[in-house]
């Protein structure tokens, strides 16, 4: 590529940030990165009754979790600031004051009220509600009745007659629109504020960005973005726009589904590893070559190709989630999975904040036993439920296990072994099951799977004769001998 690749990820500080804005960023970085390019972030902050505090920090705090960095933007400034667009409302008041002057733009006074009666005419006739034009060539007079009433103007562009807007879409090819699809439409609010459509245009000039990857919901705003371009005799950046986020149901994954986490904030609480998140997202339309799915933040730059970006919706998987994160869990360093998890159980009130070294060192061997099968850092005080819980509840599986005849017997054999057992450590309780097989003459499941039960409360779990250490000789021979008394043994 000869030119510069600059990309921006431009959000609104309207809430916390998206999985759908997240992948909007992510891509972005991405492209920017794997063209030796620049990321810039721009803060869309003129929507005032949407904006909230905090939320342009919030935006920036998870970008950074996540593993994105920027090369511009409002924190760290640059050579094409002001990066917020409150702080650029002159910039845009010279080009109003330009396009009102040359005729391609004008002064529409009027009021809600009558657009939106215009509206309702237009839809009980089976028209497409668009702006009708009333105000397109207002007399100086007809202007100064307006002003003369106190009403305050939008600025409308005024859309070119029969022309045809064509770009081409790195993701879907070539697009098309005719003028006559749009009415003219509003440029400045009667605030001042301009509207997306305009600033964007002129943010996206004045900052020479040269790509623009974001959601397929913007396609219908590209044209209107183009006329500007067109305006100003300017070259449009190339436009590419992702496909839809659904849900495992096929749905339109939006704020409001409370099927699916929807924050990044959110995972980062139940204790997702940022790495794991990247990667994730990074899937979400778009596909590497071969089979392979799991990359670190390097392979990925390398890899990624625009030219793979799907044209089909991305499936937001939880399960596949779930089963990533624990593929990144399983290879992060042990102190790490501690570091993740710890907080947790102490938040949980399983464990006290003020450890003393012993209680430290049971309850990281605790959380080891888990590791390979913990998705998520919360996880780990429903996987280690059994270690503070007194009572155990048997699902009726379990109670179908224990109603085989030879459990009492190997049940009461094992119990028998352990109380003689001084040296209650997982070498010498292993050695209890062999004895208690040669003891009993059951193997296999019919000698492990009901001591598994009578004990942890579960058919499958951990490594059984470190879980059985962990939680001690009292606890686990009052364990059996409860179970021993339900079966009448």
């Amino acid at each position: 590529m000869t030119n510069e690749v600059r990309v921006r990820y431009a959000p609104s500080p309207t809430g916390h940030l998206h999985i759908g804005n997240a992948r909007t960023a992510l891509f972005n970085y991405l492209y920017a990165k794997h063209f030796d390019g620049k990321f810039i972030v721009r803060v869309e902050d003129t929507d005032d009754k949407r904006n909230v505090e905090g939320g342009e920090e919030s935006q920036n705090t998870f970008l950074k979790w996540l593993g994105i960095e920027w090369d511009e933007g409002a924190d760290i400034g640059g050579e094409y600031g002001p990066y917020r667009q409150t702080e650029r409302l002159d910039i845009y008041q010279k080009y109003t004051d330009e396009l009102l002057e040359r005729g391609l733009a004008y002064k529409d006074y009027m009021t809600e009220e009558e657009l939106e009666a215009e509206r309702d005419e237009q839809k009980a006739n089976g028209q497409t509600p668009k702006y009708s034009g009333a105000h397109r060539d207002l007399t100086a007079e007809q202007i100064a009745a307006f002003e003369a009433e106190g009403r305050k103007p939008s600025i409308r562009f005024r859309v070119p007659d029969n022309k045809t807007y064509t770009f081409q879409d790195i993701v879907r090819g070539e697009i098309s629109f005719e003028s006559s699809d749009f009415g003219d439409w509003v440029m400045v609010k009667q605030n001042g504020i301009p509207t997306y459509n305009f600033a964007v245009a002129i943010d996206d000039h004045l900052m020479e960005i040269s790509h623009v990857l974001r959601g397929e919901e913007h396609i219908s705003n590209t044209p209107k973005q183009m006329m500007i371009y067109d305006a100003f005799g300017w070259t449009a950046p190339q436009y590419g726009h992702m496909t839809l986020i659904l849900n495992e149901e096929r749905k339109k994954l939006s704020k409001r589904d409370n099927h699916v986490v929807q924050f990044i904030e959110q995972y980062k609480d139940l204790g997702y590893l940022p790495e794991a998140m990247f990667n994730f997202i990074s899937l979400l339309g778009w596909s590497p070559v071969g089979e392979e799915e799991i990359f670190d933040q390097e392979t990925l730059i390398e890899i990624f190709d625009p030219e793979r970006l799907s044209t089909s919706a991305a499936i937001f998987d939880q399960q596949k989630l779930k089963w990533m994160n624990n593929e990144y869990i399983k290879k992060a360093d042990y102190s790490k999975v501690i570091e993740l998890t710890m907080p947790y159980l102490v938040e949980a009130g399983k464990l006290p904040a003020d450890m003393d070294d012993d209680k430290r060192t049971w309850a990281e061997n605790m959380i080891s036993l888990y590791r390979d099968q913990l998705r998520y850092g919360k996880e780990i005080v429903e996987l280690t439920d059994l270690f503070f819980n007194d009572h155990i509840e048997l699902d009726e599986a379990s109670l179908e296990v224990l109603k085989e005849e030879q459990v009492p017997e190997v049940l009461q054999v094992f119990a028998d072994k352990l109380i003689h057992l001084d040296d209650f450590t997982k070498d010498s309780i292993k050695a209890q099951f062999k004895a208690t097989q040669k003891e009993t003459g059951h193997r296999g499941k019919k000698l492990f799977m009901p001591i598994r039960i009578a004990t942890t409360g579960q058919m499958h779990g951990p490594e059984l004769p470190f879980a059985i250490e962990l939680l001690g000789k009292e606890v686990i021979l009052a364990r059996l001998d409860k179970v021993l008394k339900q079966l009448g043994a």
